[in-house]
């Protein structure tokens, strides 16, 4: 890797950065130009980044990048140009067949880039080696006790982890329940359902095989926090919420929407930092779902530097091409040779 550019974010309210400034200045050191487009919004000012001998332009200057230059950003990239030649690493959500998804891929066919997803840069078990997940969790979890709650600000806006917390502090009592407790973004959900003085109920595999949905729907308080890329029955869908339940708030911290992999098809959009929650039934008692597809960037501090202290490593393998960057070269091989974008 001789360039690597990151881009400045076009959605409103993307304060998170794949890469500190400090981890780009060890890029830097190791003799790779780190190119930094300008951005008001990231969590990190520009200086910083400059500081570190990290050259600056303008946003949006990706595009007239040479064409070995790596283009590293999270979220989804403007319609244009409508051919895409360089190589991009950012969360495509492209091979679940969601919206857009055969679009997108088919940008990169017409102008010889890659995709190298970072939702697919794993190890040889399949693990995640870079995620925002555990922060993901957090975030719902501590959102879906905020709207239950009637303490939800809004719109939301971005803050510290401690901010968070004291406004979990206290409250009253309720049953509450993570799915895939056990894993990263789980692990986060507990934590904030935790500093909101909740005891959940935690499932993971074991329960989700032969899946009691009335024990389900017997918590007041349900995070999703898993993300399947195989299709699975539904955990819940809209005829289940016409039983008998005390289910008042969903988070669902996966927020597949779309996708065949939807485990709860009880909505058919995801929510925003304007709009957080949204009914999705009438009850009694009515239900309401947060589904906010960058629930991380609500802490982007501490949700950007554990991110790119897991990323960082990788990159400076990079030139390398170790596995987990082949692995989602030969995954974008694939599918991009299947013609389509389902699993």
């Amino acid at each position: 890797m001789t360039g690597l550019r990151l881009r400045a974010e076009l959605r409103p309210g993307e304060r998170r950065a794949p890469l500190t400034p400090h981890d780009a200045g060890l890029l830097v050191a190791d003799g790779v130009r780190v190119t930094v487009e300008d951005s008001p919004h990231r969590v990190f000012p520009t200086a910083d980044y400059a500081a570190t001998g990290c050259l600056v332009a303008e946003p949006g200057s990706w595009v007239d990048a040479p064409d070995d230059e790596i283009v590293l950003g999270l979220k989804e990239l403007p319609d244009h140009p409508t051919a895409l030649r360089h190589r991009h690493m950012f969360f495509g959500h492209a091979y679940k067949g969601q919206v857009g998804a055969a679009a997108l891929l088919t940008r990169f066919t017409e102008g010889g880039g890659t995709l190298l997803d970072l939702e697919y840069l794993t190890d040889d078990k399949g693990r995640r080696l870079a995620a925002f997940g555990y922060w993901a969790g957090y975030v719902g979890a501590a959102m879906a006790v905020l709207h239950h709650r009637g303490r939800m600000p809004t719109p939301l806006e971005p803050m510290s982890v401690s901010t968070v917390d004291a406004l979990l502090a206290g409250g009253e009592p309720c049953r509450a329940i993570v799915i895939g407790a056990l894993g990263r973004c789980g692990h986060g959900a507990v934590r904030a359902l935790s500093a909101a003085d909740l005891d959940p109920t935690l499932w993971d595999l074991d329960e989700t095989r032969d899946l009691d949905r009335q024990s389900l729907l017997d918590n007041e308080l349900l995070v999703n926090t898993v993300l399947t890329r195989t299709p699975v029955p539904p955990f819940l869908t809209k005829d289940d919420l016409s039983r008998p339940h005390r289910l008042t708030t969903i988070a669902d911290v996966s927020c597949d929407v779309g996708s065949a992999c939807n485990v709860l098809p009880i909505y058919d959009r995801t929510t925003d930092w304007r709009h957080p929650a949204r009914r999705v039934h009438d009850g009694p008692p009515a239900v309401d779902v947060i589904a906010i597809d960058n629930l991380p960037s609500l802490v982007p501090l501490e949700s950007s530097t554990a991110f790119s202290a897991d990323l960082v490593p990788h990159l400076r393998g990079l030139a390398d091409s170790t596995r987990p960057w082949r692995r989602c070269a030969d995954l974008f091989a694939t599918k991009t040779s299947e013609g389509h974008a389902d699993d």
